[in-house]
């Protein structure tokens, strides 16, 4: 008997691991309403044009690139996440196959998101040198600050994974 509930305990465990998915089916709730949130900006930005100036038309546009972003990340956690923490999607034959998913592992995934981070971080603090007349320099100064925060923290990320890989290389 005693052997049977230590064989259970880590079946057990493995099995824990489907406890994200309802998760991941969360953030495909949250995908969909961005989906709905750009098409909803793209359909005013079409009835607006007429009124609205250069400047106003290249925020628009970082506002939908903004949420394309968003959504790629979306994409990269669900996708991503699925794969490495949950369970394998089986898609590598399909025609559709996304490339990045073949390098997946938990440490690409950290990278690949952090710089998702970083593009996203990116594109506000365009918007913000952009329309300068909305935000204090405060602000300002705390989106550079954050944003220089983010892009450290990719490097170091990816220089300890590097140096991770290396030595697992040497290991082996």
């Amino acid at each position: 008997m005693p052997s049977k509930a230590i064989n259970t305990v880590p079946t057990l465990i493995f099995l824990s691991r489907w406890l994200q998915a309802p998760l991941y089916l969360g953030l495909i709730v949250v995908l969909g309403i961005y989906v709905y949130e750009f098409g909803r900006w793209l359909l005013e930005l079409t009835f607006k044009i007429n009124s609205l100036d250069e400047t106003s038309i290249m925020l628009a546009a970082l506002d939908l690139v903004d949420v394309v972003m968003i959504a790629n990340l979306l994409i990269m956690v669900i996708v991503g996440g699925y794969e490495v923490f949950v369970s394998r999607l089986g898609l590598s034959s399909h025609p559709d196959h996304p490339e990045w998913l073949d390098e997946v592992n938990a440490g690409t995934m950290k990278i690949k998101l952090a710089i998702a981070l970083v593009t996203i971080s990116s594109i506000h603090l365009l918007r913000t040198f952009m329309d300068p007349l909305q935000h204090n320099n405060f602000a300002v100064m705390w989106q550079v600050i954050i944003h220089l925060t983010l892009v450290l923290s990719v490097l170091a990320l990816a220089i300890t994974n590097k140096l991770t890989v290396s030595r697992n290389k040497k290991i082996i």
